[in-house]
């Protein structure tokens, strides 16, 4: 009877345990960026985090900072360090775990300045045939880049694969603003460089957000039920290496996928902010006709601001930063007017051109903390990948400097302020005009204008003070401006710093 009673009691003691979670083993790991030759955001919280055996204490020590923090259930820990001084001096951060003694020590890490750079091609496009970018090499100082794996996943990822190098981004417009920056900064500049040829703004947005962005919902419900799509996928991850030019496009054109590999697993790595550089997949329709060719699976010129900025809301969010700053490049002059509207050329007003995508990127500006650079004067009208990078990133290593770093320089070019009517002439009033004049000492091109016909004429315009003033012949009451709103518009109006004037219309007819 006592061994029958032994034997109940122990089958209930074990029967019990079976309901005991029992924690997994995890060796210590940090994140996939905390390695040796990285660079720390300076003067802001630095997190960092990793895995660890469940209930085990993780020290961090940096700098002369000891933080200390328990490993959750999930095996997860983070800790975040009080901001840090910008410092040129190689140091170790020490990571410790009280189980089993672990210990890992990451050196060479400096602190200064670091930016996510991320986009398509135009981001992605290397610097060899820029002889301009190219002669900097021999002089660039204190440059440091991680390059993201060009890859995808259908989940969220909690790491990517990648390096810190001692060298500067291979990336012409990563580069050229790294280097402005730590000219100006004075202090190291890390890169993160996120980019993939032909990719759209919907590759790189988290599964979420289609709860509020309608078009992107209808495009998940659509790759979510294309078996065939996903199948394909999967077999390309799985197979062989390096993937085919054929296989290496079709996973760069998907929804979402390239963000959970390659830009979610950055969160919440601290940093300035992130350069944005696309648009150009986005510009090939006015609005999203999702599901019938890979080319209008995408929110289209028209939808492209509602989304950017709702994308920049949702990325604040996973850094936890409301000053997360954007810096958005703007898409350079191209012609290629899609069929939908008037075939009048690369200066027309009213073709379906990038000008309507540049209004669009413009909408970013809507929010804080954001910097748009202008580059209507830059570009090829036939070459969607245009060679004169140099200037884009002088560009936006000067609104870094303004709008992150808080330094004196003039960042940008003349901006529309108001219309004025006069006696049979419009009056264009501009905010950062000051020596407006043009780059050829001829009068000012690109501005056209119209009335309540809305029939488009060129303007004959003339610099007076910060305003230009334009009248046209053909028109006894002109009522509506463009300037620069076309694919490929011939302008010259700059300010004192040489600055290009940012294309606007002030009218609001529909495309």
């Amino acid at each position: 009877m006592k061994r029958l009673c032994g034997l109940m009691l122990l089958s209930g003691i074990l029967a019990a345990m079976a309901f005991v979670p029992i924690p997994t083993s995890a060796a210590l790991k940090v994140g996939s960026l905390f390695a040796e030759h990285m660079v720390l955001q300076r003067d802001m919280p630095v997190p960092v985090w990793g895995t660890a055996d469940a209930g085990s204490k993780i020290i961090v020590e940096f700098a002369g900072q000891k933080k200390t923090t328990v490993a959750d259930a999930s095996n997860h820990w983070k800790i975040t360090l009080d901001p840090l001084v910008g410092s040129f001096e190689p140091r170790t951060m020490t990571v410790l775990s009280s189980t089993g003694n672990e210990k890992s020590e990451i050196s060479n890490v400096v602190v200064g300045e670091v930016w996510i750079c991320s986009g398509q091609s135009n981001m992605q496009m290397g610097y060899g045939g820029i002889p301009k970018i190219k002669a900097l090499g021999p002089t660039a100082k204190n440059l440091r880049t991680f390059e993201v794996k060009k890859t995808v996943a259908f989940t969220e990822q909690d790491s990517c694969q990648g390096a810190w190098a001692v060298n500067h981004p291979g990336s012409a417009v990563a580069f050229s603003f790294a280097y402005f920056l730590e000219a100006a900064a004075e202090v190291p500049v890390g890169i993160i460089l996120t980019c993939w040829g032909s990719s759209s703004l919907e590759a790189w947005m988290p599964r979420d957000m289609a709860e509020t962005v309608p078009h992107f919902k209808t495009m998940m419900e659509e790759f979510d039920a294309d078996t065939e799509a996903r199948t394909r996928i999967q077999g390309i991850l799985d197979g062989p290496k390096p993937w085919s030019r054929q296989d290496d496009i079709f996973l760069r054109r998907q929804s979402n996928i390239l963000y959970n590999a390659m830009l979610a697993p950055l969160a919440p790595y601290a940093c300035r902010g992130l350069v944005w550089y696309q648009g150009e997949r986005n510009a090939q329709t006015l609005l999203s006709l999702s599901g019938k060719q890979w080319f209008e699976n995408h929110s289209g010129m028209l939808k492209y601001g509602d989304t950017l900025t709702q994308w920049m809301t949702r990325l604040r969010a996973a850094w936890n930063r409301d000053d997360f700053h954007f810096l958005v490049v703007m898409l350079p002059g191209y012609y290629k007017a899609l069929p939908t509207g008037p075939q009048e050329g690369p200066e027309s007003p009213v073709a379906h051109s990038w000008g309507w995508i540049r209004e669009t990127q413009l909408q970013a500006l809507e929010l804080s903390n954001t910097s748009v650079a202008n580059t209507i004067d830059l570009g090829d009208v036939k070459n969607i990948h245009p060679k004169d990078k140099l200037p884009v990133g002088k560009r936006l290593a000067l609104l870094a400097q303004r709008d992150t770093l808080g330094m004196p320089v003039e960042a940008q070019g003349p901006v529309f302020q108001r219309l004025e009517t006069k006696r049979g002439s419009l009056v264009v009033h501009f905010d950062h005009a000051d020596g407006l004049k043009t780059t050829d000492g001829e009068t000012p091109a690109g501005f056209w204008v119209a009335d309540d016909s809305f029939n488009w004429v060129t303007a004959e315009a003339t610099i007076k003070g910060k305003t230009v003033v334009l009248q046209s012949p053909e028109l006894k009451k002109p009522l509506h401006v463009r300037y620069a709103f076309a694919g490929k518009p011939q302008v010259n109006l700059v300010n004192g710093a040489g600055l290009p004037a940012y294309p606007f219309r002030t009218d609001r007819a529909e495309p």
